[in-house]
């Protein structure tokens, strides 16, 4: 009985002392690995802004990514409720996290694009030429069918003419909303205007006459999707949103 009990406790601690190993090397593997997953998420983050900018080629290496946007994009701070530009709240600070403080945020009311509060103060990124702006990235992101989407909308210098839209994280369905990410579906997009007499006037629709200045084709079979893009892009570039940015054009002065 005695020797039945003592090959017991030694399995017991055996099958310990491996399970002990395995989650030391598992979580040195998570430390280990921590750094490279942030660092590649910085690298397409930026391919996606230079995507945006109309600086992105297929087969770009990460140092090229790098060198393109150190040289080209310059990445600044707005306080949305100001439209002037700002410091960052703090060094490492994210437009996505400070939503999710109240004191770093403000509650998203009369609107339905997905999200309960929005940053107070927002990250906008500067693509130069010499000392110019030729054009003005804004982080967008609002709801999909499924989830929040989140993209970029880039702007030529006037603030108001679309040059490119770029969807990069979304969870719609593939071949209908998922299409958002199409290319030829996102080149819609370029020389659209948003505003009309100053007001919003840009609209996702059904059928769209590609002439009018105002109005996207919307995405074949995916109406709540197309609505949900409508929905983003006139929040953002709205009074609550980019609005008083774009219409003080602080990248001018």
């Amino acid at each position: 009985m005695s020797a039945k009990k003592e090959s017991l406790g030694k399995t017991v601690g055996i099958v310990v002392a491996v399970c002990l190993v395995c989650s030391i090397v598992v979580s040195g593997a998570a430390v280990g690995l921590r750094s490279i997953q942030e660092t590649n998420a910085a690298l397409d983050k930026k391919s996606n802004i230079l995507a945006a900018a109309g600086l992105y080629e297929m087969g770009m290496s990460g140092s090229q990514i790098e060198s393109t946007f150190s040289e080209n994009v310059e990445q600044r701070y707005v306080d949305l409720d100001t439209g002037e530009f700002t410091e960052a709240p703090t060094p490492d600070y994210d437009m996505y996290k400070a939503a999710k403080q109240a004191n770093w945020s403000t509650k998203v009311e009369g609107s339905n694009v997905g999200f309960q509060r929005r940053a107070n103060v927002a990250s906008v990124w500067l693509v130069k030429e010499g000392n110019d702006v030729n054009r003005i990235i804004l982080p967008v992101h609002g709801s999909g069918l499924w989830d929040l989407m989140y993209g970029f909308l880039a702007l030529d210098a006037d603030g108001e003419t679309v040059a490119e839209l770029v969807y990069y994280q979304q969870k719609e369905t593939p071949g209908l909303g998922g299409e958002v990410q199409n290319p030829a579906w996102q080149e819609k997009w370029e020389g659209k205007k948003l505003y009309e007499d100053g007001d919003v006037a840009i609209r996702v629709k059904k059928s769209a006459n590609p002439d009018d200045p105002y109005a996207v084709d919307g995405l074949s079979g995916a109406t709540l999707t197309s609505n949900g893009v409508e929905n983003t892009i006139r929040y953002w570039v709205g009074e609550n949103g980019f609005g008083p940015f774009l219409k003080k054009q602080a990248w001018r002065s």
